[in-house]
Formats: structure tokens, C-alpha cells, sequence
């Protein structure tokens, strides 16, 4: 009893999917994990770049290997993150590249844009996140989150924050429920995010769970 589960990871090959698909034999196993995690801080760094903060409003990065081909794809939320010159993009391209090392493989990099960015648990949590560091009242922040979740049409969401809210010497949890949160329906498509944030008065987690169908 009281087992904790992913909820992402429980439903892994039924409503969930793997970001990374690619095989490798285990000589080149290690050599190609080392690969995709230089491609996401690089894609990381770009958009620090791009948003001058920490909160990138990536949602998730996909990478698909082929025979002669790497394909990435970045879905985000917000299309101003694309206001950059072509050039500019180009010389990120070429970074990873760069970061990878003597590779025969081309890399292709594609942006998609959410439709329903507050439908993603990550974005959310960012955007909590950073109302968290203006020191903007929680009970204010979690409103205004489920808000933002309930208008991109979800069936229920789950927020919980702990740390030293406001400043005070004792930790404290707050927390907002409405709707429906299954964890144990296999089938119920649900959107998980574990966060932390620094402020000037300690570090804040911040767990978040979207019900979006089943």
C-alpha cells in the first residue's frame, strides 16, 4: 500500500508514448542516450535564449532515429518563441550538430504549436511557477491556473503546492481540486508534472495532474 506511481509511466503503451523512439545495439546504446540528452540541453539553451528566464514553455521534445536521419520535434505553446531570424535558427541547428560529434546521420528539426497549451501539465506548472517567484498570493496563483485549464476543456485538475508559502517559517501544502482525477483508469488520458521552484525564501514543489479524457 501507498505505492507511488508515475502516472505518466503507468500508462506507458496504452494512452502514453515514448518521446525517444530509435534501437540501438548495446555497444552504441550509452553513446546514443549521451546524443539525445545533448540535443535537449541545447534545445533548453536556445530557448533561455529565446524567453530570457528559466521557463521555457517547451512541452515536450520528440526524437525519432532513422537509418540516415534524425528527426526532433519541439512542441510549445506559445508561437512567439518562432519570431527569430532564419539564420538564427540555422546556427542553433547547427550547435547540436556541432555538440554530437562526427555523426552520417542528417538532423531535421521541426516546431509544432500547441493549440491547447494549458492543456500540458509542464506549462502550467511553469506558469505557476513564475507567479510563485513575483510572490503573488497562492490561493490567487491556483485560481487562476485552473482558469487557464478549465477553458481548453478538461475533465477535472489537481494542484498541489508545499514549501514555505509566503514566507512563513513552517512548511505548508495548498491545494485545489476540481472535477474528476482518476490515477487508476488505464485508459483515462491524464497529464502529470513534478516541479521546483526557487524563491527567495526557500524551494517550492509544485505536483499537478490534468484529467483531460477517458
Amino acid at each position: 500500500m501507498g505505492q507511488k506511481v508515475n502516472p505518466l509511466g503507468f500508462r506507458l503503451g496504452v494512452t502514453q508514448k515514448n518521446y525517444s523512439v530509435w534501437f540501438a545495439q548495446n555497444r552504441d546504446y550509452s553513446k546514443t542516450l549521451q546524443e539525445d540528452v545533448k540535443i535537449h540541453q541545447n534545445i533548453e539553451k536556445f530557448f533561455q535564449k529565446q524567453r530570457k528566464n528559466s521557463y521555457l514553455g517547451i512541452a515536450q521534445i520528440e526524437i525519432q532515429r532513422k537509418v540516415n536521419l534524425i528527426n526532433v520535434t519541439i512542441y510549445t505553446g506559445f508561437s512567439s518563441l518562432l519570431n527569430n531570424e532564419k539564420g538564427e535558427f540555422s546556427e542553433f541547428k547547427n550547435k547540436i550538430r556541432q555538440s554530437l560529434g562526427p555523426i552520417n546521420q542528417k538532423l531535421n528539426i521541426k516546431v509544432g504549436i500547441l493549440s491547447k497549451p494549458y492543456q500540458n501539465a509542464k506549462i502550467l506548472a511553469e506558469y505557476i511557477a513564475q507567479q510563485l517567484e513575483k510572490r503573488v498570493a497562492v490561493k490567487k496563483i491556483l485560481q487562476k491556473a485552473v482558469e487557464l485549464a478549465q477553458k481548453e476543456d478538461i475533465e477535472g485538475i489537481r494542484i498541489q503546492v508545499a514549501g514555505r508559502l509566503g514566507g512563513r517559517e513552517r512548511t505548508r501544502k495548498a491545494k485545489i481540486k476540481i472535477g474528476r482525477v482518476t490515477l487508476q483508469t488505464l485508459r483515462a488520458e491524464m497529464d502529470y508534472c513534478s516541479y521546483t521552484v526557487r524563491t527567495i525564501h526557500g524551494t517550492l514543489g509544485i505536483l499537478l495532474w490534468i484529467f483531460m479524457k477517458e
